[in-house]
């Protein structure tokens, strides 16, 4: 499945909240991630913009393969225009990340986040909270027509969102999330 999504930096998470409630968000929770990102070990997924992700806030687990979805521009370069997504519901985190061993994959990262989500239709409003990075809004639907409308109706501007992981959003403020192999709240640890 292919996500739609942006993400708006340095949000005012107040001021925000209200702004969804205004426009007939409901809010549906809010959660305390763990999760751990996993590569082959010749960095082969890495490389092509893929990775595995092994997450839960302590009730739901998942197991996801996502991978960046770019385009070449005229000059070159490369744009992040999306996300391929394929998650699964696992039982047990613990024997998800042993098997996951089993097979051969590496362990890149473990990290913590919270988020605080909010729902309007087919449009999902998730206030991220990252260690060591100001928090941001990422928005997600089935078109990026839905996302940049639900941008504009929270006030924010199309053209100045982003689009891409949280390890690009890392990047905006120096930090390389790839140079680390824990990323918690409490602190970050070198590889």
């Amino acid at each position: 499945m292919e996500e739609f999504e942006m993400k708006f930096l340095e949000v005012d998470v107040p001021e925000l909240e209200k702004k969804l409630l205004d426009i007939g968000a409901t809010k549906v929770g809010e959660f305390d991630y763990s999760r751990m990102i996993f590569h082959y070990p010749d960095s082969n997924m890495h490389k092509r913009g893929g990775w595995i992700r092994l997450r839960t806030d302590g009730k739901e687990s998942t197991l996801t393969y996502k991978e960046s979805i770019k385009e070449k521009l005229d000059d070159g370069s490369m744009k992040n225009i999306g996300m391929k997504e394929i998650e699964v519901k696992v039982d047990d985190y613990e024997k998800t990340y042993e098997l996951i061993k089993a097979i051969g994959l590496v362990k890149q990262v473990e990290e913590k986040n919270k988020r605080i989500r909010y729902i309007k239709g087919d449009v999902v409003f998730d206030i991220d909270f990252w260690p060591f990075i100001p928090c941001y809004l990422e928005i997600e639907s089935s078109s990026f027509e839905k996302v940049k409308n639900a941008a504009n109706e929270l006030g924010f501007d199309p053209k100045i969102g982003i689009i891409g992981s949280a390890g690009s959003i890392y990047k905006k403020y120096g930090i390389n999330i790839d140079d680390y192999s824990l990323n918690t709240f409490e602190g970050m640890v070198k590889k």
